[in-house]
């Protein structure tokens, strides 16, 4: 018969390491709050005055999250499609309304939540060394997609433009108004894109998205989610945009192989 002392004392030097490994997977989960429907570095434009757009942001995770955590369903094999209508009401505001849909596995495609936004820009006269604005956004999911049913998202943008080449950086802050971290505070998840104009109808860049965790307990850098999406976008008129970009994750905490995409078109509307 085993030695029940002997396997204690083999036991026991693993319960440190396994209890890191546990708390680190239980981490990972609590950091991977990142948008998976509108996957986009605001820019510093808004809408003209009286103006009508419409956007349709068309996602798809092919390696992604495998299990569910609590009632979030898993990612791997998602679809997911926001639909935006944005509104002009000055020349340096404008609002827009998100619909939000999905298709996963054993569900098929469902209604997944709805969105406001508001974003104002400062008037280019101003003597700033950089172009700012400031996105203010609430956002309503449903349990499989976040454990969050509603959040408040402010996003201060920064854009500088040197010739062919666009820089944007949103460093994004968001707040669960509901839910099991809604005593957490505000938790980081910095944007920022690089572009430059090939041509006249074709734009390259690179993206970044992250979430780092929450302001003054950052997660540690295996849990953090750092993903970088190479994208193309093509102007096919003078105010309809096509854009794809490819993401990959560089830690296992969050989604590893993203496909995404956007379509922008106006709707008319009085411009003034």
């Amino acid at each position: 018969m085993p030695d029940v002392r002997s396997i204690s004392r083999c036991v026991s030097p693993l319960r440190a390491p396994l209890l890191a490994l546990t708390l680190l997977a239980v981490l990972t989960r609590r950091g991977v709050a990142q948008d998976r429907f509108e996957i986009e570095v605001y820019p510093y434009e808004t809408a003209a005055r009286g103006e009508w757009e419409l956007d349709t942001h068309l996602n798809y995770t092919r390696l992604g999250v495998t299990t569910f955590d609590g009632r979030v369903a898993p990612t791997q094999g998602q679809v997911r499609l926001a639909t935006e209508l944005t509104h002009g009401v000055t020349d340096s505001w404008e609002v827009a309304g998100y619909l939000l849909a999905a298709h996963r596995a054993g569900a098929g495609a469902e209604f997944a939540g709805w969105r406001l936004r508001s974003r104002l820009r400062a008037p280019l006269a101003w003597p700033l060394p950089v172009r700012l604005g400031l996105n203010v956004e609430l956002e309503a999911a449903r349990p499989a997609y976040s454990d969050s049913p509603l959040t408040l998202e402010l996003v201060p943008v920064f854009e500088k433009r040197f010739g062919r080449w666009q820089f944007n950086v949103d460093p994004v802050i968001e707040h669960d108004l509901a839910g099991p971290a809604v005593s957490e505070g505000w938790e980081l998840e910095p944007r920022a894109r690089a572009a430059v104009a090939a041509s006249r109808a074709v734009t390259l860049a690179l993206e970044y998205y992250g979430a780092l965790g929450h302001v003054g307990a950052l997660l540690p850098g295996e849990a953090q989610v750092h993903q970088f999406f190479p994208s193309v976008e093509l102007r096919l008129g003078e105010d309809v945009l096509l854009s794809f970009g490819v993401g990959v994750g560089a830690t296992s905490a969050g989604d590893r192989l993203v496909f995404k995409s956007r379509f922008e078109m106006p709707l008319g509307g009085e411009r003034n």
